[in-house]
């Protein structure tokens, strides 16, 4: 048993002082507020719940900063994929598990507790199965066993290169399953889940363009035979010209189509939904899916913006990713969602509510759309719950003074060195004083990769 006592503590219900957690079998045993610290109790300024980040392409982060070269007057996601392709085109598996080892340990130090891999990387370099169809699925579940992370393993379905079942182009082979395969896939990552405690799998039809009307249906009904509230996430209504090919290939929008052809439930993680009208997003909020923002992902590609007031009006939830990791922080993915409203609206604290502050409303909806989309049901700091946990330090200098909602604020818009000082998960300790207490061999298995794949 551990016990951590926590001058400041925020519950679902608010801010306690002067808290006694006791944590046993990777849960919450018992929270005892006004206490008095005791001999041996680990002492922390501040407990927050972690966080859970929705939406990731692992690889990805092994390419940051490498798609910055403008390539033509109208450069955009459609160029940025050309050298995406190039990059996941040589990796091999050892290296996809040291590069997800990075990007997930960075996830830990910036306040995540779980990570929803959106995982398409299946075949080798010359696109054939691999002797194991789950290899590269593998990798991920090692990496994430490494670093401590939790899991939600979302195996990616994509055969096409566009709406219609246009074939795929040679550059997607990596990519490309048949269904009959991609029920293998998921029967064989059901196996190798079975070693890594606290995992969830779901699928993951990779976008309306990416599988026809037949085949989502079909993988739909693959997700019910994993369990009956399997996670299922798609792209969708990412880019214009995404919107565009969809009303020239079926008279409607993307999110239109998707909420008129098939019964979408809390299960369902629309991942950007960038351009939606009114009426689809309101379909959405009624449908009770959640919608994943990437919003730092987003900016980097200049996909848009997403309407945030309007889709919280109506009851709709969101949650996070960091999707291409280019840089991996959950602040920056709250900040750059706040301020994107702020620079469309010329207006300030837009998702701020009544009585609560812009950091922690943020925070709020992030957490509950997170555990929603990822298929894990909790309800923060309470007896009961996961100890996913993050200290905060008050030694960082935008966090000196601060107390209660204005701690969130702080963390989330004027620390940019990251006030993160310690993070559990499942009750183990994975960082302390902001580092991962596995980053030194993680980083040298990073390093070998990127020399290799950067030679």
């Amino acid at each position: 048993m551990t016990t951590v006592f926590a001058s400041q503590l925020l519950t679902p219900g608010g801010w306690l002082s002067s808290v006694r957690l006791q944590v046993e079998q990777g849960r919450i045993a018992s929270m005892q507020d006004g206490a008095t610290p005791a001999p041996g109790d680990e002492r922390h300024a501040v407990l927050v719940p972690a966080m859970q980040n929705l939406h990731s392409h692992a690889f990805q982060r092994g390419m940051a900063g490498l798609a910055e070269l403008r390539g033509s007057a109208t450069d955009d996601f459609w160029s940025w994929r050309e050298t995406m392709y190039r990059f996941a085109s040589r990796m091999r598996p050892e290296q996809l598990e040291a590069v997800a080892s990075q990007a997930y340990m960075e996830m830990v130090e910036s306040g995540f507790c779980r990570v929803g891999e959106f995982q398409y990387l299946h075949h080798d370099i010359e696109g054939r199965p691999y002797a194991d169809v789950a290899e590269m699925s593998g990798r991920l579940v090692a990496a994430a066993r490494r670093t401590g992370i939790a899991l939600t393993l979302l195996p990616v379905f994509y055969a096409h290169a566009s709406f219609g079942g246009v074939r795929p182009r040679d550059n997607q082979k990596r990519f490309v399953s048949g269904i009959d395969d991609y029920a293998k896939l998921i029967q064989r990552c059901q196996a190798v889940l079975k070693d890594a405690p606290g995992s969830r799998l779901g699928v993951a039809p990779h976008s309306l363009r990416a599988v026809t009307p037949q085949e989502l249906a079909q993988i739909v009904d693959i997700s019910n035979g994993i369990v009956a509230d399997a996670p299922i996430h798609i792209h969708i209504a990412e880019q214009v010209g995404e919107v565009r090919d969809c009303l020239a290939w079926s008279g409607a929008r993307p999110v239109r189509w998707l909420l008129d052809h098939f019964h979408i439930d809390r299960r369902w993680c629309l991942v950007h939904a960038t351009h939606v009208e009114q009426g689809e997003l309101s379909g959405i909020a009624a449908s009770g899916a959640t919608v994943g923002l990437c919003p730092v992902t987003e900016a980097n590609l200049g996909d848009g913006i997403f309407p945030v007031p309007e889709f919280l009006a109506q009851g709709g939830r969101f949650g996070v990713g960091t999707d291409s990791n280019v840089h991996v922080s959950m602040a920056a993915e709250l900040s750059l969602l706040e301020y994107s409203q702020r620079l469309s609206r010329r207006v300030r604290n837009v998702v701020a509510l009544d009585g609560v502050s812009t950091g922690r409303a943020l925070f709020q909806h992030a957490l509950g759309g997170g555990r929603q989309a990822l298929g894990t049901p909790g309800a923060g700091l309470v007896v009961g719950a996961p100890a996913d946990m993050v200290s905060l330090s008050v030694e960082e200098p935008a966090m000196i003074g601060r107390r209660g909602d204005a701690l969130l604020d702080s963390w989330i818009f004027a620390a940019p060195g990251n006030a993160v000082d310690c993070v559990w998960v499942g009750g183990s300790k994975l960082a302390e004083s902001g580092r991962h207490l596995g980053r030194d061999a993680i980083r040298r298995a990073y390093r070998k990769a990127m020399e290799e794949l950067c030679t």
